[in-house]
């Protein structure tokens, strides 16, 4: 405890743990939404795409990528959404064409394009998450804050008409609610929270953070608000635990996150096997 304590002196320890249980809270909120709809794998699409953005901005030098890798994965977000609809292309194979092509294109570009010496180093922090988070700057740090003060005002506002569309969306349109609108801002959300969980997980880890506190909440409880409620507090619980054993231990951040996510899955399974019984 006393090694724990002496890193919480250092700033930039408590950015990243801020950072780290803001984005575990916005991830959770939007988890349960995804997973009711079978859209679950959307956070894995989207995020292959903020990694080619990010690509495109390692290439082109710019000090802040994010002014580029957030525009392009909203619009990703807004694009995968029609041609989910499309009855050509449905939305499992629209998230595939997406997540693969924009994999690929990254892939291509940082090695094409790229001066760095070593390029598969630098692939894999991006896909696997990296020490980044340890190095955010106050700005970054306020950046984060307010964007997560905007993925979790737009879900409270929109709680009701977001409850409406994640379980029946035949009904809801029947009724008059804007369907369409609702889950053109469930994507963006989406989108956002990819966005910031980047430099926390890493491209290919962030579907865990969205998934896993969802279905452990989802075996503990059966009620829409009850679920969320426990979702986001098993988030922030397995992000705080997975980065506090990350920084004494040295593991990798990302990784280190969702293992606890995993064990943390079990045991929610666990206490729901023994409360059915009971």
């Amino acid at each position: 405890m006393d090694k724990f304590f002496m890193y919480l002196g250092y700033p930039f320890v408590r950015y990243a743990l801020i950072v780290g249980v803001l984005i575990a809270l916005c991830a959770s909120l939007l988890g349960v939404t995804l997973v009711l709809k079978r859209f679950s794998f959307i956070g894995d699409g989207l995020s292959h795409v903020a990694f080619g953005a990010m690509a495109v901005a390692t290439v082109l030098k710019l000090t802040n990528n994010m002014l580029l890798i957030l525009p392009i994965t909203v619009i990703c977000a807004v694009l995968l959404l029609k041609s989910g609809q499309n009855t050509r292309i449905r939305g499992d194979a629209a998230i595939a064409m997406i997540s693969v092509g924009a994999l690929a294109f990254g892939y291509l570009i940082m090695n094409v394009f790229s001066t760095s010496a070593n390029i598969s180093g630098d692939v894999c922090s991006t896909l696997f998450g990296s020490t980044s988070i340890l190095t955010l700057t106050k700005w970054e740090v306020w950046l984060c804050v307010i964007l997560s003060l905007v993925v979790i005002l737009a879900f409270i506002l929109f709680y009701n008409k977001i409850f409406a569309v994640t379980f029946d969306e035949t009904f809801s349109r029947a009724i008059g609610v804007k369907a369409d609108i609702y889950n053109l801002i469930i994507a963006i959300i989406i989108a956002l929270i990819i966005v910031l969980a980047m430099n926390l997980v890493g491209s290919l880890l962030i579907s865990a953070l969205v998934i896993f506190p969802a279905l452990s909440a989802m075996r503990l409880f059966k009620n829409f608000k009850s679920v969320i409620i426990c979702s986001a507090c098993i988030s922030i619980v397995c992000a705080l635990g997975g980065m506090i054993i990350s920084i004494m231990a040295g593991t990798p951040v990302g990784s280190t996150i969702v293992a606890v996510d995993v064990v943390g899955f079990a045991i929610c399974c666990l206490i729901g096997k023994l409360a059915e019984r009971g």
